[in-house]
């Protein structure tokens, strides 16, 4: 039903920045919050950041506060993750995806997900 294409991940130094983009289509009426994962080999796929798509609510997981910011563009229904002072553990593969309706501001890290992207692969070297 919604359709996700990730874009703008790469390779970057130590203390580099990239903005990712996530471009939805089909029927993105229905969404209600967007988030960005990450999963690197090995490792659980752990959410990164989210949006509340009406509100512009923005969650953040402990470790990339500071660094990273969501927002979005409702008309261009696309959700960007500008990622600044990049570390080495932030490489991975990054994915966007659709919250389902139990998405709550107040409680993220509970929302269920969907309509995954390809992901992007983002590497960031020492």
């Amino acid at each position: 039903q919604v359709r996700l294409v990730e874009s703008g991940g790469g390779l970057v130094h130590a203390g580099g920045s990239l903005r990712l983009s996530c471009a939805a289509s089909g029927r993105t009426f229905s969404i209600i919050a967007m988030g960005w994962f990450r999963q690197a080999p090995g490792k659980e796929r752990e959410i990164v950041a989210a949006i509340n798509w009406s509100r512009g609510t923005a969650y953040y997981v402990d470790s990339v506060k500071g660094r990273f910011t969501i927002s979005k563009d409702n008309a261009k229904n696309t959700v960007y993750l500008q990622m600044n002072s990049l570390k080495p553990e932030d490489t991975a593969r990054y994915y966007c995806a659709k919250s389902l309706p139990n998405y709550a501001d107040y409680d993220v890290p509970s929302a269920s997900w969907d309509s995954w992207g390809q992901g992007t692969q983002v590497t960031v070297s020492s």
